[in-house]
């Protein structure tokens, strides 16, 4: 977040982050799509420091009318924009050029016991992902659920 002012004027939000994470991804690799349940749901502001990478948010608020809906944007060092994930939303990424590193500020701390995924390819989510080869994937995003089995906010 560039300015305090400026993301307050855009979200309407003045969010208290709490951690800076820096992550570096390969080619291909596709993380999430991640979140934290309640007591410990995290608001994430990401943003592209070297390469390009493609980042989604999808709804699980359960009660929303967009609820399993996503957007998606290309950010890059060049492009220079920054996705506001909010709690209530999982969140993805994956990696189009050789290496990208990502910086994400968060609204709490990372709790594991909290973390939940959600499966990249869900048919129920849709989520074009631009992508023709395979992502590659931990072994934590191959054992994702897809949404209607994922506990929800």
């Amino acid at each position: 977040m560039k300015n305090e002012k400026i993301f307050q004027a855009a979200t309407g939000l003045r969010p208290n982050f709490v951690q800076d994470n820096h992550s570096k991804s390969q080619k291909g690799v596709l993380r999430g799509l991640h979140y934290q349940l309640p007591p410990k749901a995290q608001g994430k502001l990401v943003r592209v420091v070297q390469g390009e990478v493609f980042d989604v948010a999808v709804d699980i608020r359960h009660n929303s009318p967009t609820f399993g809906r996503w957007v998606g944007q290309r950010l890059s060092a060049d492009n220079k924009r920054q996705l506001w994930i909010p709690e209530g939303f999982a969140h993805g990424v994956l990696t189009l050029t050789p290496t990208a590193e990502f910086l994400y500020k968060t609204t709490d701390f990372y709790a594991p016991e909290h973390e939940r995924c959600i499966a990249w390819n869900d048919p129920d989510i849709g989520i074009d992902w631009g992508y023709e080869d395979p992502p590659l994937l931990s072994t934590k995003d191959r054992e994702c659920v897809p949404l209607c089995n994922a506990e929800v906010f």
